[in-house]
This record gives structure tokens, C-alpha cells and sequence, in this order.
């Protein structure tokens, strides 16, 4: 019997639906209790939220303290995995490089997207994922929200833009492709997204419900070989968009909570085998329809495995609950999501002992004087 098989046989149901979860917890140190904790999850230090929800994993974020220093986060990230001895926990962040840099100056400074993708040269989008994820272990991090696999074909996106490679759908998919490799020659696991393509938007799904026109013929065209190309190269998850394609899915339902382009498109035309990670669940794109318990299980029926960033943990954890209760969400469905998310943690072999370095050893492991070079040679015109 593997791993994965033994250990999904040995949990509740309650802990298959706890995988299913990363929310954002609050404070720096795993043990310290923390006001906006007790306020929304009843308890108050991160170790006890992992405990009480048995949680498969958090993202960290900025304005949550959960990020000082990097002796203390991954002091932090050191226990909160202790939270959770049984499963090991997935700990993710967005740090993209350029833009959305969640970690700031704790870690080399890369350029974004864009620059790289303006070399034209693969080699380089993979060697600075390979930094940021050998930084990000350094830190106790698992996982990247990256690389963006968006084909940037409008000029006016408000939340795209340099966060593309480019506008170029094949130059796009060979630096998205390099980009996991470089993650997987760190050991983290990496993540494209979003998933149909956010490229071609003038609005933000932060704020609103972003539509693309794009016919399906267009969208085999300009969104989808970033995608293909991610999957030929073993990509641990990607993340869907909070968008509306209504040349995929005529309900008027964002991409998140479309089975048609979740299960249909990318699990079964596109053979996708790995997880399926929502966009964050906070984000006005998703929450106006359906609101937050509806959200969590119409996500997880239209395919997806990971829940990101629930505005209201307790609310859409005892919302899945109930469905697989009711039988609405099917003990089989649930087994699916949580089979695949103990691979994904399998694969990346986060149960290994020494799969991050001691945390004291954090801070020579970042900005060293080899990744620094790399990083001003990325930085050049001349790369």
C-alpha cells in the first residue's frame, strides 16, 4: 500500500475536509496566541487553528505579522509544520518576483516577469525560480503561487500586466515551462496560474467579475499553451481565475466554480492529474453570487482541491462539512481532492526530516553572494 493510500485510510472526515483548506493565520510565532485568531477561528495561536480545523495548509501574507525577520519566520514556519505531526502541512506564499513580492527584502531581489521574459531566454526564468525556491525552503516554504502562465494580450489589464512573461503565447509557455523547472530543482512545488487565463482582462477580479470573449478556437490560441506547456512539465498545482468565459461555460459562473472548465477542460481534455488550487476565496470576483459557504462547496464540486484563503474559515469548513454529510459533496469526491494534495505533499517529500534546513541556518541561506550575482546578471540587458 503507498504512503498516500495508508495515510488517507487512517483520517476523518474531518481531516480529509481539513486538507482541503489554506487560509491566512495571524501573528509570528506558532505558540502566541493572537487577538485576530481568537477573533475569527475561537482560538488563539496559529499551532491551535491548525489543530482545531486539522488544516493542510496556510499561505502566508503580509499585514498578518506573520513576516519580521527571517530567523523568526522560520522559526514560525518550523512551528507551525510541528502543529500538524501527522500530515505534513503545505506552506505557500506568492512571491512571483517584480510585483508581487510578498517577502520583500528578506529574500534576493529578481526581476519581475516581464523583464525576464523580454531576454527571451528560458535558462533565465528558470534560474531565478530556482533561487526563490531555494530561498523559500531556506524560509520553511513548500510552495510558490508562481509562476503566472497569463498571456498579457491586452494592454490595459489592471492586474496582469508585467506579471506576464509577455503577450506571445508560445514564448510564454517556454518560460512558464523553465520557470517549474527551476522551482522542482529547488524541491518546492510550484504553481500556474490562472487558470483559463487572466490575460486579456480590463478589470480587476479583486474587485469585480472580470469577462472574457474570447471563442474556444481563440482560447487554444493565446491562453492555453502556457497551460499545456506547464502540465508536460510536471507543474504541482494551478490556481483557477475568478473570471467569466462564457465561450467555455455559458452559466455566468467564474472559472472557480465551473465544472465545465475545472473538471471538463483542464482535467479531462487537458489530462491535468495534479491540484486544482482556487484563487484567493476573499476576492470579490468569487463572494458576490453565492457567498462564503456556498462558495467553499461549489469550489470543490466543480473540482477544485484547495480552498485559498477563505474569508471565513469556520464558516466554509462547517459549510464542506455538511455537503459531504448531505452526500452533496460525495465521500468519493472528497477522497479525490485529498488524495491528491497528500501526492502533491508526497511528491515534494515534505515528510522527509531534512527536508528544510535547520531554521537558525535561515538567514546565511538568503541573498548569498551566488544568487546575488545571478540576480544582478538577470537584471541586465545583457542577460
Amino acid at each position: 500500500m503507498s504512503r498516500v493510500t495508508a495515510q488517507l485510510q487512517r483520517m476523518s472526515v474531518e481531516e480529509k475536509v481539513g486538507q482541503l483548506f489554506m487560509p491566512v493565520l495571524y501573528g509570528s510565532r506558532a505558540d502566541a496566541p493572537h487577538q485576530e485568531n481568537q477573533a475569527r477561528f475561537g482560538v488563539g495561536s496559529p499551532a491551535e487553528v491548525i489543530e482545531k480545523y486539522h488544516l493542510g495548509g496556510m499561505i502566508l501574507f503580509p499585514g498578518t505579522g506573520n513576516i519580521v525577520d527571517a530567523k523568526q519566520l522560520a522559526q514560525f514556519t518550523a512551528g507551525l509544520r510541528a502543529a500538524a505531526p501527522d500530515v505534513p502541512l503545505l506552506i505557500g506564499v506568492d512571491q512571483e518576483n517584480g510585483l508581487v513580492s510578498r517577502l520583500g527584502d528578506l529574500v534576493t531581489k529578481l526581476p519581475g516577469a516581464q523583464t525576464i521574459g523580454d531576454t527571451g531566454k528560458p535558462a533565465n526564468a528558470r534560474a531565478a525560480a530556482k533561487i526563490t525556491g531555494t530561498e523559500l525552503r531556506a524560509l520553511g516554504i513548500s510552495m510558490d503561487f508562481a509562476p503566472v502562465a497569463d498571456v498579457n494580450v491586452n494592454p490595459r489589464n489592471p492586474v496582469i500586466g508585467p506579471r506576464a512573461y509577455g503577450s506571445d503565447p508560445g514564448l510564454v509557455a517556454d518560460m512558464v515551462s523553465a520557470a517549474i523547472k527551476g522551482f522542482h530543482d529547488s524541491g518546492i512545488a510550484a504553481t500556474a496560474k490562472h487558470f483559463p487565463g487572466h490575460g486579456d482582462t480590463a478589470t480587476d477580479s479583486h474587485t469585480a467579475l472580470p469577462v472574457i470573449h474570447h471563442t474556444r478556437a481563440e482560447w487554444d490560441r493565446l491562453d492555453a499553451p502556457p497551460f499545456r506547456a506547464a502540465i508536460a512539465s510536471g507543474v504541482d498545482a494551478i490556481m483557477s481565475a475568478h473570471i467569466v468565459m462564457p465561450r467555455l461555460d455559458s452559466s455566468g459562473d467564474p472559472a472557480t466554480l465551473s465544472k465545465k472548465i475545472l473538471t471538463g477542460l483542464l482535467r479531462q481534455e487537458l489530462g491535468f492529474k495534479g491540484v486544482i488550487s482556487t484563487d484567493a476565496l476573499n476576492m470579490d470576483g468569487v463572494r458576490k453570487k453565492y457567498g462564503d459557504s456556498e462558495v467553499a462547496v461549489r469550489a470543490i464540486l466543480a473540482g477544485a482541491d484547495i480552498l485559498l484563503m477563505p474569508p471565513d474559515l469556520s464558516k466554509a469548513y462547517q459549510a464542506v462539512l455538511a455537503a459531504v454529510d448531505s452526500g452533496r459533496i460525495t465521500k468519493t469526491r472528497l477522497d479525490q481532492s485529498v488524495r491528491r494534495i497528500l501526492k502533491l505533499k508526497s511528491d515534494r517529500s515534505l515528510h522527509t526530516k531534512n527536508f528544510y534546513p535547520p531554521p537558525t541556518k535561515a538567514p546565511s541561506l538568503l541573498k548569498t553572494p551566488t544568487h546575488l550575482r545571478t540576480a544582478t546578471r538577470l537584471t541586465s540587458t545583457n542577460s
